[in-house]
């Protein structure tokens, strides 16, 4: 067994353990914890460890992990910190709570993922707190009507049944089914119409997720109306209904597109990694001589390419040591040059460096050919 599977192993068993704990912890030694529940407590754990195996194991892959390591430095460069700091309160509201980002790419997919994120949020914030016994209800002895809420086994607040208050918590998850299943509509109908999605998308990867979330929804939704104009008709077989499709879900989890919920968060280090290496330094061109991307930049992904086998160095020339030394544009004219001296079988004529900076033929905008992801970054 590698050592990157063992580590990763360690980890899942690490938190499984402590959420093992915490549920023990937290429902006053089982005493609060509902039996009944048990299988979705089953599931949940095992969802925690297949999500933290998978996640440690993409953590410690090169790019990633020099990602991961370079994202906590940067922000917390004495330098950069309190710029550092702003910023990230304003990307956790633009990027996370809003979805600025897909909003630019379609009112209709943002509304579509707001729906589903939301939906989903409020939903695990009210399940699991119930199912790991960290939250309950209880009547009061002296006021059959009044249910007290206990956290952790802590009394807190008390609320009369009737009252807007109980409608509200107690119909919680319905606010969320109502919030998911509309979203999944959306996002069901671009899958079906849209020409780019279908011609990229996947069962596995696209469709499944949203089947999956709109049968928890229904089959909630569906216990409430058994339970509340039916008479309890038909709830026990929806009950399993929905308790199965629950559970597969959380099983599914680790292994499906629902792992990006995990992995989104990492990406804001990525944001802060480009940020500071556009204030800092810039790594010169070692043929044209202008900067064109942070020496840190260029410095890591040399690093990366050599933990991960590609060899790019440059031998018998000590103006240019590798190959990333050298701007994306310097690069594509090189290769023109190359191909042009190969096609006049012309031999090949060291030149002095540093040369002029190439120009585009056709500049358009004055960017790249690729945008300005490829004027901004390194391209192999």
């Amino acid at each position: 067994m590698r050592k990157e599977t063992i580590k990763a192993l360690c980890w899942a068993a690490l938190s499984t353990a402590s959420l093992v704990a915490l549920i023990f912890i937290g429902s006053r030694r089982l005493e609060r914890f509902d039996a009944a529940l048990v299988a979705y407590t089953f599931a949940s754990l095992f969802a925690l460890f297949g999500v933290t195996y998978r996640y440690a194991l993409w953590l410690q892959r090169p790019p990633t992990a020099m990602f991961w390591r370079r994202g906590w430095q940067v922000f917390f460069m004495p330098r950069h910190f309190l710029r550092n700091v702003l910023i990230w309160f304003k990307r956790v509201i633009g990027e996370f709570a809003l979805n600025n980002f897909i909003w630019k790419r379609s009112p209709e997919r943002w509304l579509a993922h707001a729906l589903i994120m939301w939906g989903c949020i409020f939903a695990g914030a009210i399940t699991f707190p119930l199912v790991f016994g960290w939250i309950e209800f209880e009547t009061l002895p002296d006021k059959l009507g009044w249910y007290q809420v206990y956290v952790f086994g802590f009394p807190t607040t008390s609320f009369d049944h009737n009252s807007w208050f109980a409608f509200l918590i107690f119909h919680g998850l319905v606010w969320c089914a109502l919030l998911v299943i509309p979203g999944v509509m959306i996002a069901m109908r671009r899958r079906l119409r849209d020409e780019g999605a279908i011609s990229t998308q996947l069962f596995s990867e696209d469709f499944l997720p949203l089947i999956l979330l709109f049968a928890i929804s229904i089959t909630g939704l569906l216990l409430t109306v058994s339970y509340i104009w039916l008479r309890g008709y038909g709830y026990e077989f929806l009950a399993l209904v929905h308790a199965v499709t629950v559970i597969v879900t959380l099983l599914w989890m680790p292994f499906g597109k629902f792992f990006h919920i995990f992995q989104r968060p990492a990406q804001i280090g990525v944001a802060f990694y480009k940020d500071v290496g556009e204030r800092e330094e810039k790594e010169p061109c070692r043929r044209c001589g202008h900067g064109f991307a942070s020496k840190m930049h260029v410095r890591d992904l040399i690093q990366v390419e050599k933990e991960l086998g590609y060899n790019y160095e440059i031998q018998n020339n000590p103006a240019v040591q590798h190959y990333q030394q050298i701007c994306p544009r310097c690069r594509r004219t090189m290769l023109a040059l190359a191909q042009g001296r190969v096609k006049d079988g012309s031999a090949k004529v060291p030149q002095a460096l540093p040369q002029p900076m190439p120009r585009y033929a056709n500049p358009g905008a004055g960017e790249g050919p690729l945008g300005n992801e490829d004027a901004c970054n390194i391209h192999i």
